[in-house]
């Protein structure tokens, strides 16, 4: 049975629940990241009036003002994202059972096997959109395909508010007439490259062997180029271990090289996960960290505590621990992804901690305040961020 992949992206997600949020932002630029005078701040978010003047996620805060003075900036509200995302998910799970959330904004959903139950995939992703619509005001834009690397590419094809469908049978002919600036995974520097050794197209990189693209970019970018032209019939994104997991994962326009972008990014995603532990009641005692450099070479590390993660500020220091045991410094990064692995119910019995230096206290303030903002979505509270000295 051939697979059939639809991957969802919200669109401009953050910037787009600040305009839902107020009416009176819609049609304007809006930068979600901070506002001017934030010391070192970075966007997270740029709707797309903003995008017309050059802005886009992970430019330094100051560098936006510059492009676009007039814009509306404003501090991420994360837990009103996650309410939002999770909003969007429930729409997603009523489709499938395997609904891979990748970051808070997108997600992928096998919907192989499911015509009978739903119809044919681009009539399930109408009715995806619709109900997200209708549920949430946002849009989404989804893409289908035959492996989940094309359905990511298709969903930005047509955005916002898109729906591209690759059918069957033509995906060669999809990738060979893609603008090589569109091939998901190449970035400015490795673009750059490939047009200084004369590959201007994706049919350019196809005619190579993989051989001659190892030698010319080296394994990993090589492997991937060919890979990549060839639909990326292997490339899975966000399988679960057996073992019980709750990840998030986001991958960047441009690649990061600031250390304040970099832990803000980890930030955003400890903070995603740790909101879904709070509503799955879980706790782990295992967190795992993934990095995937400019070249694509992927690292991975975890780290087992005796105790489990208590607190989103908990989950963020050992995120940002590992980062600084493993990261290369120098390199830039596109892809970042968390995770607590093994997680088990909190009514499991566990040996508790011999002292308390008031982590229980904050634990319990966090999962209350967590529970106040999901029955009253319109009270927000948001934890200070402390700025770390530079050469930490």
């Amino acid at each position: 049975m051939q697979p059939v992949f639809l991957h969802v992206d919200i669109d401009a997600f953050f910037a787009s629940v600040e305009q839902l949020d107020h009416p009176e932002w819609r049609g304007k630029p809006v930068i979600v990241g901070g506002i001017p005078g934030d010391r070192r701040a970075v966007v997270s978010t740029a709707s797309y009036e903003a995008r017309t003047y050059g802005v886009h996620s992970a430019m330094p805060l100051s560098q936006a003002v510059e492009r676009c003075p007039k814009g509306i900036y404003v501090r991420p509200r994360m837990n009103r994202y996650h309410e939002k995302s999770e909003q969007v998910m429930a729409v997603l799970r009523r489709y499938s059972p395997d609904v891979r959330q990748m970051s808070v904004d997108e997600a992928f959903i096998d919907i192989t096997g499911t015509e009978r139950l739903f119809g044919a995939p681009e009539e399930v992703a109408k009715k995806i959109k619709a109900e997200v619509r209708d549920e949430t005001e946002l849009t989404v834009s989804v893409g289908i395909a035959s492996t989940m690397y094309l359905a990511k590419i298709a969903s930005g094809w047509k955005k916002p508010d898109g729906l591209t469908v690759i059918s069957p049978g033509t995906e060669e002919a999809f990738i060979l007439r893609l603008p090589l600036e569109k091939l998901w995974g190449v970035g400015t520097k490795t673009l750059s490259r490939l047009n200084r050794m004369g590959l201007l197209t994706t049919r350019d990189v196809y005619a190579h062997t993989l051989d001659s693209l190892e030698a010319l970019f080296g394994h990993g970018t090589g492997q991937f180029l060919y890979s990549a032209v060839r639909g990326n019939r292997d490339m899975v994104f966000g399988r679960e271990p057996k073992s019980h997991s709750l990840s998030a994962e986001t991958t960047f326009d441009f690649d990061l090289t600031d250390r304040y972008a970099i832990e803000t990014a980890l930030l955003e995603l400890s903070s995603h996960v740790m909101f879904r532990m709070h509503r799955e009641r879980v706790r782990s005692r295992t967190v795992a960290l993934k990095i995937r450099y400019e070249d694509f070479t992927t690292v991975s590390v975890q780290e087992t505590s005796e105790w489990a993660v208590n607190t989103q500020a908990d989950f963020f220091e050992r995120c940002r621990r590992l980062f600084k045991k493993k990261y290369e410094a120098g390199r830039g990064i596109r892809l970042l992804g968390v995770a607590c692995e093994h997680v088990e119910p909190l009514d499991v019995p566990v040996q508790g901690q011999l002292f308390d230096f008031g982590e229980s206290k904050q634990a319990k303030v966090e999962a209350a305040i967590y529970a106040l903002q999901d029955r009253h979505p319109e009270i927000q509270i948001k934890k200070a961020r402390v700025l770390k000295p530079r050469n930490e």
